[in-house]
């Protein structure tokens, strides 16, 4: 059977997602509507129709604020704000689905794991197992500020902490409760029998976690561990604990060169790396032809805000100002090494193509991106995508769309009966819990070889 692609919607609970300057856009509606429920029940329907895998939130804890050393081009462009807490989403956008699983954006670094653990067992109950926790560390210096530190954790040392906070919550998930602890005896006055409920006693270097945990076991236990990484400690720690990992890259070629090298770093870990999915980017923009395709591009290119687009590449924790009076033709390198997104610096130097110079780094930002976008009519928007799936050997993308909800309603309806006609995507979801159907011979539980599967107490076929 041919490889199927696995299809997220790259999504965020705000005003504005990647989309910089779109808002001014007659046929973008999703920065009137973000607050409105109705918006994201009708959100979820869509992407049911469409067959997508699930829908991908992610989230920020503070506001993009290095470019020009102010936050003001970021909230006058809405880059990223207002935002919203996405879970409160989940429970009415599975009410109306059956298939859609939703991955959720959640932070090592400022979130405590016991409170977290719960949420996610209280939502993977009511989903019925469709749901995902996307791992962050975090990147943003004015995140750090919002709880209390004067400045951002060292890079590496996110990491670290967000190690141990993987082991407290695979302790509280997989460790804390026996499967048949809710034992229902109306004989004996017990609902729960205190003999299989256990404290966890977590001491480590960040966090102190007596337990018990407060939920009862869930569908899969630990929800679907995605992650997005492609530092050196970021390739480490996706390949030690997440199940979808998320690359990005300029070309197919360097996407395969993350993808070969997690794979690798997963298998010293002790991993199958078939146990592992991973997704890259995806932008499209199609139209019935190609002239009115290259028209909407046109379109959305004159409401582009590079403001908002240089905002946003301070999660690098460099300030692209700083290069805005130099010589054009100077080679664009940085000076110095900062503790934020390693993966969005990349984008300019180790990942970019060739060597930029300063003039040609800047003009990155000055409109839409065409190398980084596929634009078309539907037959070509699906032999680019195949070509990319094929080339960059990811399992899936994670589909941008840049106004909303209309370049994904032209993509369901124009591209996806085309993948389906190949073969490329499914017709008809898997049954199953999200870890079913993206690893269909698995279980819903985690795999034996997954780091987190040590901390069970009892393993239940299920």
């Amino acid at each position: 059977m041919t490889k199927q692609i696995i299809l997220n919607a790259f999504e965020m609970s705000s005003s504005m997602h990647n989309s910089h300057g779109l808002w001014k856009h007659p046929d973008n509606k999703r920065h009137r509507r973000y607050k409105d429920l109705d918006y994201w029940i009708e959100l979820a329907k869509l992407l049911e129709r469409g067959m997508f895998d699930a829908i991908f939130f992610a989230d920020v804890l503070g506001i993009y604020d290095i470019y020009q050393k102010s936050k003001d081009p970021s909230i006058r462009d809405g880059l990223q704000v207002p935002v919203n807490d996405a879970s409160l989403l989940i429970s009415a956008m599975a009410s109306v689905t059956e298939n859609l699983s939703f991955a959720i954006t959640v932070s090592t670094t400022y979130e405590p794991p016991f409170g977290n653990a719960r949420r996610f067992s209280t939502l993977d109950h009511l989903t019925k197992g469709r749901i995902a926790w996307n791992v962050v560390t975090s990147y943003l210096p004015n995140a750090a500020r919002n709880f209390g530190l004067p400045d951002m954790i060292k890079h590496d040392e996110r990491y670290n902490k967000a190690d141990e906070f993987l082991e407290v919550s695979y302790k509280l998930w997989e460790q804390s409760w026996e499967d048949n602890a809710m034992i229902e005896n109306v004989e004996t006055n017990t609902l729960v029998d205190p003999e299989k409920v256990h404290e966890i006693n977590h001491e480590g270097t960040y966090f102190k976690v007596e337990g018990p945990h407060l939920s009862e076991p869930s569908i899969q236990r630990t929800p679907v561990i995605y992650q997005a990484g492609t530092s050196e400690r970021g390739r480490e720690f996706a390949a030690k604990h997440a199940e979808c990992i998320f690359v990005g890259g300029p070309t197919p070629e360097r996407i395969r060169f993350y993808t070969e090298d997690i794979r690798q770093r997963a298998q010293k870990h002790g991993r199958n790396p078939d146990n592992i999915k991973i997704i890259s980017f995806l932008s499209v923009i199609v139209a019935e032809t190609t002239e009115e395709a290259w028209q909407k591009f046109e379109e959305y290119n004159k409401v582009w805000s590079s403001d908002a687009a240089k905002a946003q590449f301070g999660a690098s924790g460099y300030d692209i100002a700083e290069f805005e009076g130099v010589d054009p033709n100077e080679p664009f390198e940085y000076k110095k090494s900062t503790e934020g997104g390693h993966y969005k610096a990349a984008t300019l130097t180790k990942d970019a193509p060739k060597k930029l110079s300063v003039g040609e780094a800047l003009k990155r930002f000055e409109s839409l991106d065409r190398t980084q976008i596929i634009v078309g009519n539907p037959s070509e928007v699906a032999d680019a995508i195949q070509r990319q799936f094929e080339e960059s050997g990811v399992d899936g993308f994670n589909l941008n769309h840049l106004v909303t909800p209309g370049d994904l309603e032209s993509f369901i309806e124009l591209v996806i009966p085309i993948l389906q006609e190949r073969g490329l995507y499914k017709k008809q979801y898997q049954s199953g819990t999200l870890r079913e159907k993206l690893f269909p011979r698995g279980k819903s539980i985690l795999p034996d070889d997954h780091p987190g599967s040590q901390y069970r107490r009892v393993l239940t076929e299920r």
